[in-house]
């Protein structure tokens, strides 16, 4: 666990936001305007208990060092999930955590308004106040980290779904070849995410990298990686396509992988778009990497606390 103390006081209270990823959990403290003072971070490769212990230590270090009180804790983690429950249900790229009330336990730990949102609705909200969403009413985020998954704003308003399972788009059937993933072959996701570019890597070549490793590779003109860059990148444009032919929206931000790479992504990913979209719905959209960048999740799982308190009548 390591963070970087900045010493403030907190009197109006303080938000503590929680992003738990396939790959590494955050944990920060801000005020009310989303102004972050202390960030820690950690690896999510544990039992789903370890890992919210470590969380819970992260939110003690917080209260023992900032005056002020814990207004709510919001928390985000890939889908699928119970949000209305506060109960974090399958998640693919957390393999064991299965029906996990992480909201109840953090509620019962410190007494506050805990809240759970799924991370591609919770980026899509943030993208949309703070980042390359403003001034959209229709707009998507996609995750494309350790897994791929989408956020919808339609109509100014975050879609959820009549079971809250708007967005995941990361199963949708891409291919009829392909990685196994979501129990299938050909998903957009084992095409399209950190875990699917790693896992192409291996089927191609016989040798596990990480995405970063392989993206890193791509910049350094490496063929092997650059080869599988480009699969990844056309099957991005070919399922962005058709986001844009069934939603008409007038940008698509994506995060982290292409946020980080997107110059090895565009070329291809623009053509595969110019071939399998209507003309029209890709001249609506503007596709646009994050631009909160690194502090995405934090911004999310902070916004999500600060706006569903203020909802509550909370201050």
């Amino acid at each position: 666990m390591s963070g970087q103390s900045i010493n403030r006081t907190l009197d109006e209270g303080f938000y503590i936001g929680v992003d738990i990823g396939g790959t590494k959990t955050g944990v920060c403290i801000a005020n009310s305007e989303a102004l972050i003072f202390q960030e820690v971070k950690f690896l999510t490769n544990a039992e789903p208990e370890v890992v919210i212990e470590d969380i819970s230590k992260a939110i003690r270090l917080f209260i023992s060092e900032y005056c002020g009180d814990l207004k709510a804790i919001g928390i985000i983690c890939g889908g699928p999930l119970d949000a209305n429950k506060g109960i974090i249900q399958s998640p693919p790229n957390l393999p064991k955590w299965i029906d996990i009330p992480i909201v109840s336990i953090l509620q019962k730990q410190f007494n506050v308004p805990v809240y759970l949102q799924n991370d591609a609705n919770a980026c899509a909200l943030a993208e949309w106040r703070w980042g390359n969403g403003r001034g959209c009413k229709n707009m998507i985020f996609l995750t494309f980290g350790t897994g791929l998954g989408a956020g919808l704003i339609l109509d100014g308003k975050l879609y959820n779904g009549h079971s809250g399972l708007a967005g995941e788009v990361g199963h949708i059937r891409i291919s009829d070849h392909g990685s196994i993933c979501y129990g299938k072959e050909g998903s957009w996701e084992s095409f399209c995410s950190g875990t699917g570019i790693s896992q192409m890597y291996k089927d191609h070549f016989n040798e596990q990298l990480s995405a970063k490793e392989i993206c890193s590779l791509a910049e350094q003109g490496d063929k092997k990686a650059l080869y599988i860059i480009d699969i990844s990148a056309s099957y991005l444009g070919k399922g962005l396509a058709l986001l844009m032919d069934i939603l008409n929206p007038e940008r698509i931000v994506i995060g982290s992988i292409f946020t980080r790479s997107e110059s090895l992504f565009r070329r291809s990913m623009e053509e595969s778009i110019h071939k399998e979209a209507l003309e029209q719905t890709n001249k609506d959209c503007l596709v646009l990497p994050s631009l909160l960048g690194e502090t995405l999740g934090n911004m999310a799982a902070l916004g999500l606390a600060i706006s569903s308190n203020l909802d509550r009548g909370q201050s």
